[in-house]
């Protein structure tokens, strides 16, 4: 256990954060640590100074109580993280979640499934009359009721379900706020749950907390607050999720593996030196980690370059009784990769297929974007052979990326077509997929033909959508263009524009020293909600640097948003202060 700590990453020995381990000061037993064998311990850490007494939780989950959101998932399952942040970048770099591209980070670990829990598909009555009304939806509800159909817990919960499976957040929320005002309809604590969830999708994650205050206090439990939470990593909102986490402790509720994990993902996208503080409270707590847990520090490692530290956790896990499952393989396999190890992905690769592809149809899907991403064509082909006698839309969509990455613009169109012949209505995420091939090709006719085929077909025009459609202009050279779709999106969507959406036209007006339009897609972030982190900052600077226009209350702008230059941002903010010393200046001075 010493040997895989030596071999990982040395954590520094730092203050405790006021999150995990505010009243904790007992000594941590390292002759039997799990901190210890996944390398993320280097010495045991000094603890904040309290009380001698650590408060104990319990580390299990409620039971699963009656309600309309039955085991359909809302962002207590989530804690949603993009593909694109498997992807190697700096540490300071931050990626928005790609509401269509998001893992379930979740795994149902605690009870609530992020399916339709067994009933039944397609579309419900309820569910049609809320999508295809264009008056608000309580409008059309109160019509539906008095027409005289009858109104069922059932069918509630399978149309909450239909919603935010389409990410129809808004109708959702109009659904879930017209339920509450009838009288014959109680609600249950998940039921809150899944409001809140709503509305931090919608709104806001204050707007969310405040909500909070007006629920009935016996239904203030550990599934409302761990939605916020959730919802609160989703946003990258540190402090903010710290304090829902202490709120969580001073209400006495349970600490779960899920609240734990909430706040490993939160580590891993922002500081990753409190993993250790995190691992040490579920120690201390007797909080075992779970599957999703292994998986999250699996990716820390193979993220920081750290290929044998990733390999022990792997076999500290297997040691735990775990087996990998085709989400950790798949994990595996780009970190492998993104390492330059493309035997070892390879092998991988080849467990993941099994004896007969053909009969092991659901790994199709996940093998097609690793295959691309390795840049072999032929396995890409292979692949997509093996099921496109019936593939599935995951299957399509795949597809047609994966040839995309790999330039091959006409086997991806021939995919998509046959897509559009087997499905005689596609959603946004289907068509994006090709329209993202377009974008990432410059051909920009070609990405305009796909969003008139949208507006015919009549598509919605979501986060994902916009995303594809600004890149296909930034790379036509119509960064005008681009910007004034973006401002439309934010103007026109129920959800906020992507934050990599944003940072593509902010970096790219950085690129060109445009300070007023930088500044300007700078504040117009903050208005839609994303909190000013490092990157924003560090892409705004770059702007003053080519522009060589001295800069005036940079540090203040950064101190009052609690960010902390690094050295490399240090350097750079020295180029163009206003206010920096030179040889002459002292002379003046």
């Amino acid at each position: 256990m010493w040997a895989i700590r030596r071999a990982s990453v040395r954590i520094k020995s730092q203050p405790l954060s006021s999150v995990t381990f505010r009243d904790c000061n007992a000594k941590l037993d390292t002759s039997f640590s799990y901190i210890s064998d996944v390398g993320f311990g280097g010495a045991p850490l000094p603890l904040s100074d309290g009380p001698p007494h650590l408060r104990r939780f319990s580390s299990q989950a409620r039971g699963p109580q009656s309600s309309f959101i039955g085991n359909h998932g809302f962002s207590s399952q989530a804690g949603s993280e993009s593909e694109k942040e498997l992807i190697k970048e700096d540490d300071m770099s931050e990626s928005e979640s790609e509401p269509d591209n998001e893992l379930d980070l979740l795994d149902n670990e605690e009870g609530i499934a992020g399916n339709n829990g067994g009933k039944r598909s397609g579309s419900s009555g309820l569910f049609k009359v809320i999508v295809d009304s264009s008056r608000p939806a309580k409008e059309a509800l109160d019509k539906w009721v008095e027409e005289g159909h009858e109104l069922s817990r059932s069918e509630i919960s399978h149309t909450v379900f239909e919603l935010r499976r389409r990410r129809m957040y808004g109708r959702a929320l109009q659904l879930s706020e017209w339920v509450e005002s009838q009288e014959n309809i109680e609600f249950s604590e998940r039921d809150y749950a899944s409001r809140i969830d709503l509305i931090a999708k919608i709104r806001g994650t204050q707007k969310a907390e405040a909500y909070i205050e007006k629920i009935p206090e016996s239904f203030r439990g550990e599934v409302v607050y761990r939605t916020l939470l959730a919802n609160c990593v989703l946003t990258n909102e540190a402090k903010k999720a710290e304090k829902v986490f202490n709120k969580m402790k001073d209400l006495k509720l349970p600490v779960t593996a899920f609240a734990c994990n909430q706040l490993l993902l939160l580590y891993k996208r922002t500081d990753k030196k409190k993993i250790a503080d995190v691992l040490l409270l579920m120690e201390k707590e007797d909080i075992k980690p779970s599957l999703f847990t292994y998986r999250l520090l699996i990716e820390t490692k193979g993220m920081s370059n750290d290929i044998i530290g990733m390999e022990q956790v792997l076999e500290t896990m297997k040691g735990e009784g775990f087996e990998p499952d085709l989400r950790l393989q798949v994990v595996l396999a780009r970190q492998y990769i993104y390492g330059g190890m493309k035997e070892k992905a390879k092998e991988i690769l080849k467990e993941i297929e099994g004896s007969n592809l053909s009969e092991n149809r659901r790994a199709c899907a996940s093998l097609l974007p690793i295959y691309a991403l390795l840049g072999s064509a032929d396995d890409v082909k292979r692949v997509w052979e093996a099921c496109q006698d019936n593939p599935r839309l995951g299957d399509c969509v795949n597809a047609i990326e994966a040839f995309g990455k790999l330039k091959k613009v006409e086997e991806a169109e021939a995919v998509f077509e046959q897509m559009t012949k087997r499905w005689k209505k596609l959603s946004s995420k289907q068509y994006t997929s090709m329209l993202k091939v377009y974008a990432n090709n410059k051909m920009l006719l070609k990405g305009k033909d796909i969003i008139k085929q949208m507006s015919e077909t009549g598509c919605r025009l979501g986060p994902l959508t916009w995303d594809a459609l600004v890149k296909l202009y930034i790379e036509a050279g119509e960064i005008e263009k681009a910007d004034s779709v973006l401002h439309k999106a934010s103007q026109q969507l129920h959800m906020k524009p992507l934050f990599v959406t944003y940072m593509m036209i902010l970096d790219h007006y950085a690129r060109k020293g445009d300070v007023h339009n930088a500044e300007k897609i700078f504040h117009r972030m903050r208005h839609d909600g994303y909190v000013s982190r490092y990157r924003q900052y560090d892409s705004l600077l770059q702007a003053y640097i080519i522009a060589k226009v001295p800069v005036y209350g940079f540090r203040e702008r950064l101190k009052a948003d609690n960010v902390f230059p690094s050295k490399l941002l240090a350097e750079r903010l020295a180029q163009v202060d206003a206010f920096k010393k030179t040889a002459v200046s002292d002379l003046l001075d």
